[in-house]
């Protein structure tokens, strides 16, 4: 593409396997020339107000969307509109950034998290999380997708943002509310695949490797001919969401399925640009990888041949608490069913670190340098859209267990040495499942859809049955949160409200206590007995020691401490130091100690 006013090139589009294109704007068709590199431009393109428009390539009578669309008001199938996102005044100058070392992330969707599904009612719930004390608001995927509700990962316009949460502006005026109110936003992006109905990627250029597929379908082309243009497609999309947007942060989905035989990684790439939009914006920008492999070279510098990346989900630690809360070991499971498991992911980041692991039939993993990582860079959790909404019936954990485990299993996030993220209720132990739902007008595809689900099951042994129909509306209705939860009122009502107080009053002892949120691994050291089923973290040295004791049995126990500590917090009742370096803790609870200030 030339360097020519953003007027003009607004229209411009890569479809180098095109032989014709003709431009379809606001009713007129306008013929496009052929450029070098592929690219097609319109030279009589229209100016100034939004136009819907679209591309007739090779003569075709229907209009394709722009792959770089930014507003699709009739749905994916539609045409496309034009959206200037530098219209909108921005509130936020006094907003700095926030950097992920000693944050809480929340994970929430959009289109569950009110009644109305909406970015703008999701603005009445924001006063809510700095009361809770969270840092980080972290967005399920808002890219346009087919249909009316979608978790987001079926998305095929990544400019686009849906327009049943509210579009692009409401995009901005949440972004602006947030920090305003000095919440950062991390946005969830899918950069490994493309849903399965409104994709015409293909019909322009060679986006996907034919072939070579993932999970998901086809791999995004990365290396073959053309990825040059796809790999921009990717980091141009990432530009945006930080200048445009003014997000910090990005999620990046499943990067395991990135397929990138260069020698410079994709990935690699992502954190340079990133760095350098870092230094342009004047605020602090972080990438947040998932992964399935267990590898620190994600997050390691990329001088010591790492990606570069800030951080990486660490789903060792999800697997290690749920299993000695809930007794769950059926599945990938199975190799955290030991207290000794949760010790090993407390101390070493994974548990998978080139051990065998059951689920996979081979070893997984590699062993985290504590020299070349910082703690805060594993991002954990107990509960998450897909540990949630990947199980047979979306049930949470508190269909699972009681809230007195709910708080053991809140205690060991919010004071884990890693950077805790929450899911949407859990604070106050959402009675609301969070299910799979989808909405694809296609009845072949929403039968595929549902069909896929009940084998996915098969090998964590839920009985497919009980799985519900993804494309039934109730399933996505059910999966709202009931905010009314949060009053005190009902049969749960006083337990609800204890929780969330229990939430509450962590995330502010987080946030008070240095040793909770020191990086370095060395400054971990745990002691858990296995046959007696408990846990002692312990954290800094001198006045600055804290020490996390947890009762995961049906037994009262003593665990060791050290001599002098005072109870900072508890979730049982009338749990008092012995004095003797040790504390005695009531059946399935847990206790944070500091030492004692003379």
């Amino acid at each position: 593409m030339t360097h020519r006013d953003l007027a003009e090139t607004r229209f411009d589009l890569w479809a180098p396997d095109a032989d014709s294109v003709t431009l379809l704007a606001d009713g007129r068709k306008l013929p496009m020339s052929r450029g070098t590199g592929g690219w097609w431009t319109a030279g009589d393109a229209p100016r100034g107000a939004d136009v819907d428009y679209g591309y007739l390539l090779n003569g075709e009578a229907t209009a394709l969307p722009d792959p770089r669309s930014r507003r699709q008001p009739h749905g994916v199938h539609g045409q496309s509109r034009t959206f200037d996102a530098s219209s909108y005044q921005w509130g936020d100058g006094a907003w700095t950034g926030r950097q992920l070392a000693g944050g809480v992330i929340y994970e929430l969707h959009i289109g569950t998290f009110t009644p109305e599904g909406t970015l703008e009612a999701a603005i009445g719930k924001l006063d809510y999380l700095v009361e809770l004390g969270v840092d980080f608001v972290e967005l399920l995927p808002v890219n346009a997708f087919n249909g009316t509700h979608n978790w987001g990962y079926d998305g095929v316009l990544w400019y686009a943002v849906q327009e049943e949460y509210g579009g692009p502006e409401a995009y901005q005026r949440f972004v602006d509310a947030c920090h305003r109110r000095g919440l950062g936003v991390v946005q969830d992006v899918v950069y490994n695949h493309l849903g399965p109905s409104g994709n015409y990627l293909p019909r322009f250029g060679p986006y996907l490797t034919q072939g070579s597929a993932n999970t998901w379908g086809d791999a995004v082309n990365l290396d073959g001919t053309g990825s040059d243009e796809v790999r921009r497609y990717i980091t141009d999309n990432m530009m945006m969401w930080f200048r445009d947007y003014h997000v910090d942060g990005l999620r990046l989905d499943a990067v395991h399925a990135l397929r990138d035989t260069r020698a410079v990684h994709i990935l690699e790439e992502m954190t340079v640009r990133t760095e350098a939009a870092a230094v342009a914006l004047g605020r602090p920008l972080t990438l947040i990888a998932e992964s399935d492999l267990n590898d620190p070279r994600l997050i390691y510098p990329r001088a010591a041949h790492g990606y570069g990346l800030t951080g990486q989900w660490s789903d060792d630690f999800h697997h290690a608490v749920h299993v000695n809360v809930t007794g769950e070991t059926a599945g990938y499971y199975e190799d955290f069913a030991s207290v000794a498991a949760l010790a090993k992911v407390l101390t070493h980041g994974f548990f998978h670190d080139g051990s065998y692991s059951s689920f996979r039939g081979r070893r997984h993993g590699r062993p985290l340098d504590p020299h070349g990582t910082a703690l805060w860079q594993l991002v954990v959790c107990i509960q998450n859209h897909d540990q949630i909404g990947n199980r047979a019936t979306g049930d949470r954990l508190g269909a699972v267990v009681g809230f007195d485990l709910l708080a053991v299993a809140a205690v060991l996030n919010l004071c884990s040495p890693f950077t805790p993220m929450l899911f949407m209720g859990e604070e106050y132990g959402a009675g609301t499942p969070w299910q799979f739902f989808t909405s694809h007008p296609e009845p072949e595809l929403g039968k595929a859809t549902a069909e896929g689900r009940i084998r996915e099951f098969e090998r964590m042994g839920w009985d497919p049955a009980l799985v519900p129909d993804p494309q039934d509306p109730q399933t996505f209705i059910r999966s709202k949160l009931d905010w009314s939860e949060t009053s005190g009122h009902g049969p749960d009502g006083a337990a609800h409200a204890r929780l969330l107080e229990q939430y509450r009053t962590l995330i502010s002892l987080r946030r008070s206590l240095p040793a909770l949120t020191e990086p370095d691994f060395g400054s971990v050291r745990v002691e858990f007995s296995e046959p007696e089923r408990w846990l002692v973290m312990h954290r800094g040295t001198g006045r600055d020691a804290v020490s996390v004791a947890v009762n995961l049995g049906d037994e009262p126990r003593a665990v060791p401490i050290a001599a002098g500590a005072t109870v900072l917090f508890s979730t049982g009742e009338g749990v008092v130091p012995d004095g003797a370096a040790k504390v005695s803790l009531p059946v399935r609870s847990a206790v944070v100690l500091g030492a004692l200030v003379a």
